[in-house]
């Protein structure tokens, strides 16, 4: 939400945005070799929630006792609501586009639930690079 003010401010004082989330400081330490201007879109990967394998009707019936966050993470309470309604997805979209000057367009997220790679960088000359959650 306030994107252009920290951006702005960082400017103005010479500072760098380094990002902690771990799809951000993926992209971000890959983004230090070569140019911005390489990168075409990036491409963040979601679990797709606790709920993604329910029916809409058992959703709509009010789905009760199920856990409600992926089995191989483990969050507070928000979080897991957050990841349940992919809003953290939303979030992260916003924080994209603001940490690493890209447009809506430049931005796209993919369900994968085994949540081995956590982005993608595509480039212009079209070749792909992977940023790996975790060791495979």
């Amino acid at each position: 939400m306030a994107g252009s003010l920290v951006n702005r401010l960082a400017t103005e004082r010479g500072a760098t945005i380094l990002p902690v989330d771990s799809e951000h400081s993926a992209i971000f330490q890959s983004l230090q070799a070569g140019r911005h201007d390489e990168v075409r879109r990036i491409i963040l990967t979601a679990s797709g929630g606790p709920f993604r394998e329910l029916s809409v009707r058992t959703i709509e019936a009010g789905h009760r006792g199920r856990r409600s966050e992926p089995p191989h993470l483990e969050h507070g309470s928000k979080i897991t609501v957050d990841s349940a309604t992919m809003m953290n997805k939303a979030l992260e979209i916003i924080e994209s586009r603001w940490l690493f000057n890209l447009t809506a367009e430049q931005i796209e997220v993919v369900i994968h639930p085994q949540s081995i790679v956590h982005s993608f960088r595509r480039f212009v000359d079209g070749s792909w690079s992977p940023n790996w959650a975790r060791p495979i």
